[in-house]
């Protein structure tokens, strides 16, 4: 078994909206993205995400490519996010609380229904940098063939051992406060935004 801190989880997510980024339809959601990654980057165990080409900060991991699903959208391009983690648990709290259970909250207003996984998660080794094309692949491959060590999802989760896994719940609540006490203000911003 790999030693503790030897893997990252690397999580890839895709999804499309009801209208263009720019239209009224997404407002809300354009309005909470700075916060949700200003809250990723504060997370507890969060280590790093891949930018978008041609936008100043941070770097784009690989050129930006986008699954299958994408196709006969009318879009050229999707809201997705490229990022590693230090463990499932720390990835767990971020999605499920605070800012960005605000937004998974409402995404339902400017988000279409997907009739692929939302998201995939795979381990890689510390120090290597996934690409998108990486998470392309992945997020395939679990549509196309269910969760398993190489793709796999929230919902049946495999440890960086290949072997299924138990999350650990304590910690997650553990995490969870960790990261309320360094998202407070922004969450009492997302809050008082439009959805």
């Amino acid at each position: 078994m790999p030693v503790a801190g030897s893997q990252h989880l690397a999580v890839h997510n895709f999804g499309l909206h009801v209208e263009a980024y720019e239209s009224p339809a997404v407002e809300g959601f354009r309005l909470r993205e700075a916060a949700n990654f200003e809250a990723a980057a504060r997370a507890h165990g969060f280590i790093g995400r891949s930018g978008y080409a041609g936008e100043p900060g941070t770097a784009c991991w690989g050129e930006q490519v986008f699954p299958r699903f994408i196709e006969g959208s009318g879009f050229q391009t999707a809201p997705s996010s490229l990022s590693l983690w230090a463990d499932i648990e720390s990835l767990m709290a971020f999605t499920y609380s605070g800012v960005h259970a605000d937004a998974l909250k409402h995404g339902r207003h400017w988000n279409v229904r997907q009739s692929w996984p939302p998201l995939v998660l795979w381990w890689v080794e510390a120090g290597t940098v996934p690409r998108w094309q990486d998470g392309v692949e992945r997020l395939e491959h679990l549509h196309d063939y269910g969760a398993g060590p190489r793709a796999f999802s929230f919902k049946q989760l495999y440890g960086s051992d290949g072997q299924p896994l138990e999350i650990d719940r304590s910690r997650i609540k553990e995490i969870v406060a960790l990261n309320a006490a360094t998202q407070g203000e922004l969450l009492a911003h997302v809050l008082t935004l439009k959805i």
